[in-house]
């Protein structure tokens, strides 16, 4: 008997060079600099403005815009210099796949599921294979720039693109975004790493304020970010549509400048979400390229931005250096020398299987009463409720919607005005059809869940209901509060009722309140799960695939328990199409101070609240244990062995418990590691001492003392624990 696949967070991960968490590993942006200088240099002043601002070559306003013939239906396209053999960028959204665009290119494209059911995954090897997935096939498709890597942590599990973010732990989040930008950019195209910063909520998005300090934010939100700009190395960066203590994230020289340029030493460029400028100075505070440049007031990085180099050396410096930071992602991403075009070949059937993988991967297991699961294959009638299970799985709107062939399942309009860009949608992947494959001679019912009274009577008469519930979130969008829309919660609660035997599947894109917890035998967490979501659930559900989630949030047991209970601007910001008011009557602004960087379990520690279920639980249909935790400086070890009767993977999930003295709750690493029945295997996790330390305003600091770590099941309940004395240490830069 051997042990399979161990991914360890901290070390090469397979798929960096080792010392990629120390901030080690060579920056393929820096590397090409030079080249891009010397082309900088030759290029002429009417050249210097074509790389600074870009085109959706899209007809947004209908007022038959004409584009050129290279141009692609996309996001963004910024012409060739081909005097220079400078290649035109063309754009596609997003970090799930190449976007559906509501089918504006009679094509489809293979759906990831979403970020946060691949941050469940915990497992950064797939997460990369992801991104080289939708990466090839934007690559297909012609595009050479994808805005992947969204990376801001989930403060508020309400926030409309809680589904699109990975998670709410700076280092779960960092080393993923890393791996996936490293996928993404394996095929010589250019990822971004988005939204800095600070991109904690929708309401009133285009002008929220969120108020924070430098030390809380560099320990936290800025954390995952710099974790994820050093193992991933993207071309780009986009910064956020919100302000952050008082500037525009696009036009602020602190996040830009400062954090950024100065102390990250980044080389890449900085470009605008689309609609987020608001002046030429935004390029003094660091900006490199406006976006999207119909949705803004005005064009402000081309003839506006020449005439201000002609006239100010300032200007000019600028200029120069942002063509200099877009010819280096284009140089060190080789879109020169491997230029892609439509019409390249896509395997879809095997990126189909990749997907449901991840889905398997990222599904957790929440509740097992009396082990109803997974489904014995002789049980003789089950019942399916609800969630549209006879035709799809739900997945999340706005920019970063994809479709498959033949575009959604179900369509369900948010509103009277019939739009797709944010409305719901189901990927063709039936978990009614993918079970009634598996259930063998069982008699497989479906009722929609409309009627409860129906719902209840087919339940009744079933040994076994699987409700599916759902819970739509979309960009622009914040939910009002975690219970399920639709009634769905009273519909969950009768079918229980009436049949004790009922397991709840969730397609949710965050966190959810479950007053029928203690009624249902079993719950399933299986996010928006992508192109195979259907047939990933139900290999979940008959044992197929043995569940190793760990969930990368934390569900609370009601708004109550979060920092702010009530949602910054609910109250009075109305929404006007993606969620943002035309013009604010008043200032809006999230104190993110009263968290500062205990962001999700890390406040619930430190408050004492006990959450519905904890950051990096998940159960599983095996049993491991973990044993003799040693610590050497900034190395620990720890022994894992499946205990049960069947293989299975375990997270092993290293955390900062004490730190000289002072009650510390951080996780500093992981370990995803597959075991066959009565395997062990001893492994090992570096720790980034950022992790163990704060921020003084300059740099990095850690206090001499006694440091407590431990595995832990999940963040509540440790299980093996270690201490080392640790020295004094202050430093800055990346870890050393």
């Amino acid at each position: 008997m051997t042990t399979k696949r161990v991914f360890i967070a901290g070390t090469a991960l397979a798929l960096t060079t080792p010392g990629a968490m120390a901030g080690q590993s060579a920056d393929p942006l820096a590397a090409a600099e030079q080249r891009a200088a010397a082309t900088v240099r030759q290029m002429r002043p009417d050249e210097k403005t074509i790389l600074t601002h870009s085109v959706m070559p899209i007809d947004v306003h209908k007022t038959g815009a004409k584009f050129p013939e290279d141009a692609i239906f996309g996001a963004g396209y910024t012409p060739s210099i081909s005097r220079l053999g400078v290649p035109a960028l063309k754009e596609t959204d997003a970090s799930l796949g190449v976007a559906y665009l509501e089918g504006g290119r009679k094509d489809w494209a293979t759906a990831l599921p979403s970020a946060i059911a691949q941050a469940a995954t915990w497992n950064p090897a797939l997460v990369m294979r992801g991104g080289a997935m939708i990466g090839g096939e934007a690559r297909a498709k012609g595009f050479n720039v994808l805005l992947a890597g969204g990376v801001n942590l989930v403060r508020d599990p309400r926030g409309g693109r809680t589904f699109e973010y990975f998670s709410e732990d700076p280092l779960l989040s960092g080393v993923l975004a890393g791996a996936a930008i490293t996928g993404v950019q394996s095929n010589h195209i250019i990822s971004t790493i988005k939204h800095l910063a600070l991109n904690g909520q929708e309401t009133g998005r285009k002008f929220v304020d969120m108020r924070i300090s430098d030390a809380a934010a560099r320990e936290s939100d800025l954390l995952a970010f710099q974790i994820g700009i050093e193992q991933g190395h993207p071309g780009a960066v986009m910064c956020a549509y919100n302000r952050v203590n008082g500037h525009y994230a696009c036009d602020s020289d602190y996040l830009l400048n400062r954090v950024l340029k100065h102390d990250w030493s980044y080389k890449g460029f900085v470009m605008s979400d689309w609609g987020a400028v608001h002046g030429v100075g935004a390029a003094l505070n660091g900006l490199d390229r406006q976006s999207g440049e119909q949705l803004d007031p005005d064009v402000y990085f081309d003839s506006r931005l020449a005439a201000k180099a002609a006239a100010d050396p300032a200007y000019a410096a600028r200029l120069d250096d942002m063509n200099k930071r877009v010819l280096t992602a284009i140089y060190a991403n080789g879109l020169d020398k491997f230029p892609a075009s439509p019409g390249g070949a896509i395997d879809f059937a095997g990126n189909a299987e990749l997907s449901a993988e991840v889905a398997r991967q990222g599904i957790v297991l929440l509740k097992n009463d009396g082990r109803i699961l997974p489904l014995a294959a002789t049980a003789k009638s089950i019942a399916v409720i609800g969630g549209y299970a006879d035709g799809g799985v739900l997945s999340g709107a706005g920019s970063s919607q994809v479709q498959g062939k033949d575009g959604p399942a179900v369509v369900r309009p948010k509103n009277g005005s019939g739009s797709q860009f944010i409305s719901e949608q189901y990927h063709r992947s039936s978990p009614l059809a993918a079970i009634k494959a598996r259930a063998g001679n069982a008699t497989v019912t479906f009722r929609d869940g409309r009627y409860i009274a129906d719902a209840v009577q087919r339940a009744r008469q079933a040994e076994v209901a699987i409700v599916f519930a759902t819970q739509w979130m979309a960009e622009g969008i914040d939910v009002p509060d975690l219970s399920l829309p639709y009634g769905q919660d009273e519909l969950i609660a009768a079918v229980a009722a009436a049949n004790p035997r009922t397991i709840v599947v969730l397609e949710t894109g965050s966190a959810v309140k479950m007053p029928w917890l203690d009624k249902v035998a079993g719950v399933v967490e299986a996010w928006y799960p992508g192109a195979r979501g259907g047939e990933a659930i139900a290999a979940v559900l008959f044992g197929e695939a043995n569940p190793s989630g760990r969930l990368p949030i934390t569900f609370p047991a009601s708004e109550a328990q979060l920092p702010r209970p009530h949602l910054d601007g609910s109250d009075w910001v109305e929404s006007a199409g993606l969620g943002e008011a035309k013009v604010p009557e008043r200032q809006l602004s999230a104190d993110y101070d009263i968290e500062g960087s205990d962001v999700g379990y890390r406040w619930f520690s430190r408050t004492g609240a006990r959450p519905l279920f904890p950051f990096g639980y998940g159960l599983s249909y095996t049993s491991f244990e973990a044993r003799n935790l040693k610590i050497s400086g900034f190395n620990a070890s720890v022994t894992i062995r499946n205990t049960g009767a069947r293989a299975g993977d375990e997270v092993a999930q290293l955390y900062l418990l004490d730190r000289a003295g002072a009650h510390k709750r951080r996780l500093v690493g992981f370990s995803r590691i597959s075991l066959e029945p009565g395997v062990e295997k001893r492994i090992s996790i570096r720790i980034d001492p950022r992790l163990l330390a704060d921020w003084n305003g300059s740099g990095w600091q850690m206090p001499a003392g006694a440091y407590e770590f431990a595995i832990g099941k999940d963040a509540e309940t440790m299980v093996t624990r270690a201490s080392i004395r640790l020295p004094a240490r202050t430093w800055s830069g990346p870890a050393q």
